[in-house]
């Protein structure tokens, strides 16, 4: 795979700028621009190039993965789901996630938990509890979905012991001896007996109503020194060449899933304003990262146009899943009326003259050992 560009990389048209080797996402300092004299952290501050050659509407169909899976035992009322305009949705909770948790959409978790690998070349996290020797003995996974992320952490951390938390339990057959399942609902109080070294999130943009409020919970869930991580993006995709505009389907669907959001309480947040929630909960040394997530191949540098075949997939895989709930729910759609509206916004998605991208961000953020600490994160 092709070194990916730095923050301090401008890329220019027909130049194909990468660095040389492939440096470790360095901390970035939520406010001051990183010295010319420290390494930028692997991220996409500057504009995608776009490739001369052309681009086909099959590539979504292209991108397969094959991944491993795992089971806890739960009861058969946990178990339970409810279908709804031909998808099934968790039980436990009912109607407090939008999204479904049928195969379908496990498939389509496994794909894009891939794509958040490619995004960190194939590293678990950023914080410091990912890297190599260190010591984590308590390890809570947030959203854990199909628990790809929790299984993988168990693996690399045999030391540690990993809970994944979810509102529908992984489908899965196989867990590491360290690794086990539980259904929660993390917006609840918290009871779990002993606190963690690190929580990780991602994806929970609109799934979570009072960030200060699960903020605070997690920062008392945490040991003194432990982090919190998060991995998170924009509903909204953007394009630098202004080829993506109010016009398009895209577009609109991303104003109406907005829309539905904010009806249903639990609207999409600007992801770098989770900084200063962070900063007011006690956090200190809060980190954050960005990146882009191109839709499509369309980008010139090899990185980019890998990353954009595996976010094109998820996409068209999880147009539908992301829609019809929301828009059933929220503007009182039908289901029919979706369907033939997405026909347009899939459309969009296979328009080679649209160059967008989702942007994306890693914030991560430690609990002082003293809590008395004061902010010292630095660039």
């Amino acid at each position: 795979m092709a070194d990916h560009p730095t923050s301090q990389t401008t890329l220019d048209a027909g130049t194909n700028a990468t660095p040389a080797g492939n440096p470790t996402p360095g901390p970035v300092d939520d406010t001051a621009p990183a010295s010319d004299s420290t390494p930028g952290p692997v991220s996409n501050h500057g504009a995608i190039v776009v490739a001369e050659d052309d681009l086909t509407d099959d590539t979504a169909s292209d991108i397969a993965t094959s991944v491993s899976s795992s089971s806890a035992s739960l009861s058969s009322s946990i178990l339970q789901h409810r279908l709804e305009n031909g998808r099934t949705y968790h039980k436990y909770k009912d109607g407090k996630y939008l999204y479904p948790n049928d195969e379908k959409e496990n498939d389509r978790l496994d794909l894009q938990h891939n794509l958040y690998l490619l995004t960190l070349d194939y590293k678990l996290g950023l914080a410091p509890p990912n890297e190599p020797g260190s010591d984590v003995k308590r390890v809570l996974d947030i959203g854990t979905g199909t628990g790809l992320w929790a299984i993988e952490f168990a693996e690399e951390h045999p030391e540690a012991e990993v809970l994944g938390v979810d509102l529908s339990p992984p489908q899965t057959e196989f867990v590491p001896p360290n690794l086990k399942f539980e259904i929660d609902d993390v917006e609840q109080p918290w009871t779990y007996s002993r606190p963690f070294d690190y929580i990780h999130i991602r994806g929970m943009t609109s799934s979570v109503s009072d960030w200060h409020g699960f903020f605070t919970q997690a920062y008392k869930g945490l040991t003194p020194g432990g982090y919190i991580e998060l991995f998170e993006g924009h509903a909204r995709t953007q394009s630098d060449d202004g080829s993506l505009t109010p016009d398009h389907a895209f577009w609109q669907w991303s104003d109406k899933l907005n829309e539905c959001c904010q009806v249903l309480g639990r609207p999409f947040v600007h992801v770098p304003d989770l900084v200063p929630i962070l900063k007011e909960v006690g956090f200190v040394d809060v980190t954050i990262v960005p990146y882009k997530w191109p839709v499509g191949p369309w980008a010139k540098d090899p990185y980019y146009k890998e990353l954009g075949e595996w976010a094109l997939a998820n996409a068209f895989d999880g147009l539908e899943a992301w829609t019809m709930a929301a828009f059933t729910r929220a503007l009182d759609w039908t289901s029919a009326e979706v369907q033939v509206f997405l026909i347009q916004v899939r459309k969009d998605l296979r328009n080679r003259n649209i160059h967008h991208y989702t942007p994306m961000w890693v914030i991560y953020a430690k609990k002082p050992e003293d809590e008395g600490q004061q902010e010292v994160s630095t660039a």
